[in-house]
C-alpha cells in the first residue's frame, strides 16, 4: 500500500445523505484497510456491511528484526471490527517516514539473515496477539531480498496460531521477471499465504509520471490475470484504489470529495479506464476514482474467479464515494 496515500474511502453518497455500500459481487471477501490518523472507529462501523476484513496498519519495522509498538489508536480499531464481527488483520512495512517512502534496506537488514528473520517473526508473533492475522507490507524491495522474504514468510507461517492468517500485499508486475526484480517468488509465496493481495493501482501519480488513470482498466485486467496464474485464485484479492491525485501547480493526493469538488463541471468519466478525470484551469489535471470505479473493479475480481478485493483505504468522510 502507499503508505503516504491517507485519504480513501468507499462510502456512497445517495440522495445528499452517506449510507454504507453493503453489496458486492457474489462471493467476493472485502478487505478494507484503516491507517492510522485517517480511519477511526466511526469508519469501520460505519462500512460493517460492507467489509469481511479490516487491515489495521499499525506497525513498521526499526530495524534488523524490531518493529514499533502497535498504538492505542491501532487497538480501538481492531476492536471496533472484532466486536462488528469482523477480522482484524495487523499490516507491517518498511515505510519511513524521514524518507517519506518505503525502506528497502532496512527491510534487507531484516530479511537477509536467518537470525535476523526468526527474530522478527516472533516480533510479529507476539505484535499480533490480539489481531486474527499478520499482513506483510514489505515494498520497493530488490531481487536480493526475494529469498529472505520467502524464508520470512515460511517463518512466521510456522510460528502464528493456526487460527490466524497469514497475507501479503504484492506490487504489482505482469511477468516473472518483474515480481522476481521486486523481491517476489510468487509460486513459493502462493504455497504460504491465505491470502495475497495484488496492488493494482498506482500506475500513475503526480510524483512519478504524467497524469494518467491510478488504475487503467486494461493493466489491471492483465496484471490480475498474471498473478491469478501464480497463485491459487482463491487465495488472491484484487487491491483497488479510492482516492484522486493532482498534477501540476500543487501536486497532490486527493479525498474522493475533495476531486469532485476541484473538478466540478469538468469532470470526465473515462469509459477505457473506469476512472473519473478533469483538466482545470489552473492547468492541473485530475485523476480519481468513484463508486462506479469501484463497482467495475469488482466485476473483474468476480470474472477472474479470485477470493475477494482489497480497499485502500478506508478513510475522511470528505472522501466518500458515489456518483458525481
Amino acid at each position: 500500500m502507499k503508505a503516504l496515500v491517507a485519504v480513501g474511502l468507499f462510502t456512497a453518497v445517495i440522495c445528499g445523505g452517506s449510507s454504507a455500500v453493503a453489496t458486492t459481487a457474489a462471493g467476493l471477501s472485502v478487505t478494507g484497510y484503516a491507517l492510522e490518523g485517517s480511519a477511526t472507529p466511526a469508519h469501520i462501523k460505519r462500512d460493517a456491511d460492507y467489509l469481511d476484513v479490516v487491515g489495521v496498519d499499525g506497525i513498521t519495522l526499526l530495524g534488523s528484526h524490531r518493529v514499533s509498538k502497535v498504538s492505542a489508536e491501532a487497538h480501538a480499531l481492531r476492536r471496533t471490527a472484532q466486536r462488528r464481527g469482523m477480522s482484524a488483520v495487523l499490516l507491517v512495512s518498511n515505510f519511513d517516514g524521514a524518507i517519506d517512502d518505503f525502506n528497502e534496506k532496512t527491510a534487507y537488514s531484516a530479511l537477509r539473515s536467518a537470525s535476523n528473520r526468526n527474530k522478527l517473526a516472533a516480533a510479529l508473533v507476539k505484535a499480533s496477539r490480539k489481531f486474527d492475522g499478520v499482513q506483510i507490507d514489505l515494498e520497493s524491495l530488490k531481487a536480493r531480498d526475494r529469498k529472505g522474504l520467502t524464508a520470512l514468510t515460511r517463518k512466521l507461517h510456522s510460528l502464528l496460531p493456526e487460527k490466524k492468517s497469514l497475507s501479503m500485499a504484492f506490487m504489482a508486475s505482469g511477468n516473472h521477471a518483474g515480481y522476481k526484480a521486486r523481491g517476489y517468488n510468487l509460486k513459493q509465496l502462493g504455497k504460504t499465504l491465505d491470502r495475497a493481495v495484488l496492488m493494482a493501482y498506482d500506475f500513475h501519480g503526480p510524483t512519478w509520471s504524467k497524469p494518467g488513470a491510478i488504475g487503467p482498466l486494461a493493466a489491471v485486467r492483465r496484471e490480475l490475470a498474471y498473478f491469478a496464474s501464480q497463485i491459487p485464485r482463491a487465495k488472491v484479492e484484487l487491491g483497488i484504489a479510492t482516492y484522486g491525485y493532482q498534477w501540476d501547480g500543487n501536486p497532490a493526493v486527493l479525498t474522493v470529495g475533495e476531486a469532485r469538488k476541484l473538478a466540478g463541471d469538468k469532470a470526465t468519466w473515462s469509459t477505457k479506464h473506469g476512472e473519473l478525470h478533469a483538466k482545470l484551469d489552473n492547468g492541473a489535471t485530475l485523476w480519481w476514482s468513484d463508486q462506479r470505479s469501484l463497482r467495475l473493479r469488482e466485476d473483474i475480481a468476480a470474472t477472474e474467479g479470485i477470493g475477494g478485493i482489497a480497499i485502500w483505504q478506508i478513510g475522511a468522510s470528505a472522501g466518500a464515494l458515489g456518483p458525481i
